[in-house]
């Protein structure tokens, strides 16, 4: 149906070999059959999870992002250790690191690309509930303080651009919607 839109890869090298990033350079025909190059990045994909509280309250985290020079206010998250690495597993692993909470219950929200421009990573977006508390235990380069929202603060905080990262934004919008407390 889209045969018009494909490119296909007459070559790839490998630009970059990094600890979280593999940078790619292909060769692709277009579908006039010219030719163009593609930068992308090779990414293992990711899980994040939004904790719920039973007083309604979400958890977040806050921390630095170099990249974008700012503290952030996200959801808790993490690479896949592997491309085959269960996505459930990760996001209870990343729960548990980030937070110190363990869930009874993980419900899929939804799987999202992040950046399809220039990256084939892919984010497995998860709520979690029947929190149970516990100690924080991050990873040594990882500085992250626990934050307790209300949802709905967290809805308006995604709406006017507080919270901006953009699995964080969808996992609020789309918990508030599962919830029906969007508004």
């Amino acid at each position: 149906m889209d045969e018009d839109l494909i490119e296909k890869k007459i070559s790839s090298e490998d630009i970059y070999d990094g600890h979280l990033l593999h940078v790619k350079r292909d060769m692709v025909k277009l579908p006039n059959g010219k030719e163009a190059v593609r930068e992308w990045i090779r990414h293992p994909g990711a899980s994040s999870v939004i904790p719920l509280l039973p007083d309604g309250r979400v958890i977040l985290v806050r921390q630095y992002r170099y990249p974008v020079g700012q503290v952030t206010l996200e959801v808790p998250a993490g690479k896949l250790d592997a491309p085959d690495e269960d996505p459930v597993y990760c996001a209870e692993r990343e729960l548990a690191e980030e937070t110190g909470y363990k869930a009874e219950r993980i419900t899929k929200l939804t799987t999202i690309a992040t950046t399809v421009g220039f990256s084939n990573e892919y984010i497995h977006l998860y709520a979690a509930e029947g929190l149970t508390a516990g100690k924080q235990h991050t990873d040594e380069d990882e500085f992250i303080n626990v934050v307790k929202v209300p949802l709905e603060e967290a809805v308006e905080m995604a709406k006017d651009g507080r919270i901006f990262d953009a699995k964080s934004v969808t996992s609020i919008l789309l918990l508030a919607m599962q919830k029906n407390i969007f508004k």
